[in-house]
């Protein structure tokens, strides 16, 4: 039957976008490969221009030279459709490969979602707003544990704020009133050795006599006139 009727052909894939761009950029490169040689022939038929003197030898390179040109321009002209072409053919690429992103993200922003879906099962709102307020409750005891702990025990709970400002009030008077000695405020200073004789009612110690007085005018320890040390000796 094969014999008769032949093997049915597998039909080719189609080429991809990457495979037409890479056909066209050979067919390119080998066109720019011939307009250079026929750029280096027109520069020989330039330097024989030159050279030659006007009659028909020079009329005959001007012919050579304007069938090298115009072969040029028309390469050039597929030169230029080709590079259209892989224009087109890379921004086809460019929208695929964009299409194949967009494709990626859709599935991980979906697998994404079915992931949180799953996740928020387990986690309600309601349950967040009982935590939240026994966490409150719990910090308030600490709070009033915290106080408890803290109270003094020998600060009696009945003082009258006005007596205790009426005690500070005189506190920062008599500090007011203290005199300085030396820099140092008077409730620092050393303590006076107090005067014995002033408290007794004692005289006082007889002081020295001046120059130029005698003997009898000294008074004794009763305030009597003092007996002169010669008649004493006498």
């Amino acid at each position: 039957m094969k014999r008769v009727f032949g093997v049915k052909k597998e039909k080719e894939p189609p080429p991809s976008v990457q495979d037409a761009s890479e056909r066209i950029n050979k067919r390119g490169d080998s066109v720019d490969e011939k307009i250079r040689k026929l750029d280096a022939e027109l520069s020989r038929y330039k330097e024989q221009i030159k050279k030659t003197r006007p009659g028909p030898a020079q009329e005959a390179v001007k012919a050579r030279a304007m069938r090298v040109l115009k072969q040029k321009r028309m390469y050039e002209g597929q030169r230029d459709m080709l590079y259209n072409q892989t224009f087109n053919l890379d921004q086809v690429s460019f929208a695929a490969e964009g299409i194949k992103d967009a494709q990626q993200t859709m599935s991980a922003l979906k697998s994404a979602n079915k992931e949180l879906k799953g996740m928020m099962k387990t986690v309600k709102i309601q349950d967040i707003d009982n935590l939240q307020d026994e966490m409150m409750d719990l910090m308030d005891v600490s709070h009033e544990i915290q106080e408890t702990l803290g109270r003094s025990y020998n600060v009696p709970d009945d003082i009258d704020e006005e007596d205790l400002m009426g005690e500070l009030d005189a506190l920062e008077a008599d500090m007011g009133m203290e005199t300085e000695a030396d820099g140092v405020p008077s409730y620092l200073q050393p303590d006076k050795e107090p005067d014995l004789d002033a408290e007794l009612n004692l005289p006082s110690a007889p002081h020295a006599a001046p120059a130029g007085r005698s003997n009898a005018q000294f008074e004794d320890e009763l305030g009597l006139p003092a007996v002169p040390r010669a008649s004493i000796r006498g």
